[in-house]
């Protein structure tokens, strides 16, 4: 809360004075012979005023059921802890149990002008996830075009996400994608470094980018053009050692030339399906490729051939001959109805007149 002191001095000073009281009775004489605490910021540490508008926030935060996690917590994102310009505080809004050190984050970024090229190619790569059986946490930005097309897709799917603000909890910008915060309070959470009654600032927006790069595993870039928040934030990921992928866009294309660059420059690796983000990420799939599932039973089965249908799915394969005797109808009329659904696609016929379920 203290004007003019960023996570770095604040650490810093926290480990100077031995603690975080110690920073409030440390004598101006002392804090200006920490490095970096000069006659300015002193002034400012000496001023008691900053703890009564830090007794607002804690009233604040009360009020509405927010969680304030300091940097040394236990329950603090370990990724995020990692990072030497890590908040102090992290301010989280869910009403769902939030767990910042499991695997599986990967941030999805891009231009607020998203393409309808953009946005299926968000849709998709989260899509393709869940498919695979994945769950990963979803982290953007809530801004417009592929942020939040990222956080709908999530929800969707329902995937926990999280929006990392650009500004305090008391607000949401922009208010179109209020509807879609309180979504994500549900299930996943609105995380900021901001307290409350933060005035909106462009950089702000650019210092909020470090937490989404720093709190995922990989920074997957969808669009963007040759400058923009979204090349901020796969730089960072880059300087933090994160993965950082980036979907290939038309020459040409003014939405897709910061992602170009990327893959050109071998900042970020190029992806095309959920397929690349795996491979990459090393990730092992918790459901196996096309695995059997149950035969959708079609309005227009008749019953003599629902009851084929339902005894092959009690079977890996089976004679013609037994066929007949379990559902106790004539050869003749077997042979007719496998071979109905054999056209239909539900059954397949093997040498020596066997028969199996198609599994779809």
């Amino acid at each position: 809360m203290i004007p003019k002191i960023g996570s770095i001095n604040a650490k810093k000073l926290i480990a100077y004075c031995g603690g975080i009281e110690g920073v409030f009775k440390e004598s101006k004489k002392s804090l200006l012979k920490i490095p970096g605490i000069g006659e300015v910021l002193a002034n400012e540490i000496a001023n008691q005023k900053v703890l009564d508008k830090a007794e607002r926030e804690v009233e604040f935060i009360e009020k509405y059921g927010i969680t304030a996690l300091f940097y040394l917590d236990n329950d603090y994102p370990e990724r995020l802890r990692q990072c030497e310009d890590c908040p102090i505080v992290l301010f989280v809004k869910s009403k769902s149990l939030i767990n910042f050190n499991t695997e599986k984050y990967i941030s999805v970024v891009g231009t607020r002008k998203a393409t309808d090229y953009g946005k299926e190619m968000t849709e998709k790569l989260i899509d393709g996830l869940v498919e695979k059986g994945y769950k990963p946490i979803i982290v953007s930005g809530l801004a417009y075009g592929i942020d939040i097309a990222a956080h709908k897709s999530a929800l969707k799917n329902n995937l926990q996400t999280f929006a990392v603000l650009g500004h305090g909890l008391d607000t949401i910008y922009p208010v179109s994608h209020r509807n879609v915060a309180k979504e994500i309070v549900d299930t996943g959470a609105l995380i900021t470094d901001f307290p409350s009654d933060t005035k909106f600032d462009r950089n702000n927006f650019i210092k909020r980018n470090r937490i989404i790069a720093r709190l995922t595993d990989a920074t997957i870039v969808v669009e963007s053009g040759d400058q923009g928040g979204a090349l901020i934030t796969a730089d960072l990921a880059n300087s933090y050692n994160r993965e950082v992928f980036a979907i290939p866009g038309h020459v040409g294309s003014k939405y897709s030339e910061g992602c170009n660059q990327l893959i050109k420059s071998n900042r970020a690796a190029l992806i095309e399906t959920s397929d690349d983000i795996e491979y990459f990420l090393g990730w092992e799939p918790t459901t196996v490729k096309n695995q059997p599932k149950q035969i959708t039973l079609f309005a227009d089965l008749s019953s003599d051939e629902q009851c084929i249908v339902d005894y092959l799915k009690t079977v890996e394969q089976e004679s013609i001959d037994l066929i007949c005797i379990k559902t106790q109808m004539p050869v003749s009329k077997v042979s007719s109805l496998l071979l109905n659904l054999e056209f239909a696609g539900l059954v397949k016929s093997k040498p020596g007149k066997v028969y199996s379920i198609i599994h779809r």
